[in-house]
């Protein structure tokens, strides 16, 4: 896929339109499910299908085997510091 560059608006609701080239480059249709992304000052999207989801959840889903309920509190509280 090529590299596409292209302006969007924040409406008052914080809803963004995509360029419809863009939504058709990535199948995007209404309902399709997007994943944000959020780093410094930039913000990425990609599209999420049921097997991107399960791959990009991975990581997740295997550190959650690794911590206890118990301690999700005095993690948070650690993270925050």
């Amino acid at each position: 896929m090529s590299t596409s560059i292209d302006m969007g608006t924040v409406s008052s609701r914080g809803q963004i339109a995509i360029p419809s080239s863009m939504r058709s480059q990535l199948g995007l249709e209404d309902g399709s499910k997007v994943l944000f992304l959020l780093e410094n000052e930039t913000l990425l999207m990609r599209k999420v299908n049921s097997e991107t989801f399960t791959e990009l959840t991975k990581p997740l889903r295997k550190a959650k085997k690794k911590i206890k309920e118990a301690d999700v509190n005095k993690l948070i509280h650690r993270m925050r510091r």
